[in-house]
């Protein structure tokens, strides 16, 4: 279990920088799964199951807790996937709230 679950996303409403590209690496050991895009701006992770009702479960809980937080993903949905994006859209790239959230994700995932 990832120390950053237990944390709490802050509001973030700009005025500061966003991690550098070392920084998130940093953060991104301890969210498994999350990829980090190139230019450090964003991280992403797709889930798959087998049917509709698991994918909106996901769905559904990730709003649940996006809204408790306060940080809300990009989230792309089909039949049997779940694509979630983070990034912090006032800082234009990554907070540790993005990767609190990811982390906060990862568990519901391993229920």
């Amino acid at each position: 279990m990832s120390t950053l679950s237990k944390k709490k996303c802050t509001v973030c409403e700009g005025g500061v920088s966003p991690l550098n590209k070392s920084e998130a690496e940093r953060y991104l050991s301890d969210v498994p799964g999350w990829t980090l895009d190139q230019n450090a701006k964003y991280i992403e992770r797709k889930f798959v199951f087998k049917g509709f009702y698991a994918t909106m479960f996901l769905v559904n809980a990730i709003a649940y807790i996006a809204q408790q937080e306060g940080h809300h993903p990009d989230m792309a949905i089909g039949y049997n996937y779940c694509h979630v994006k983070l990034s912090t859209h006032a800082i234009n790239g990554l907070s540790e709230n993005d990767f609190i959230m990811a982390a906060k994700i990862n568990e519901l995932v391993a229920l």
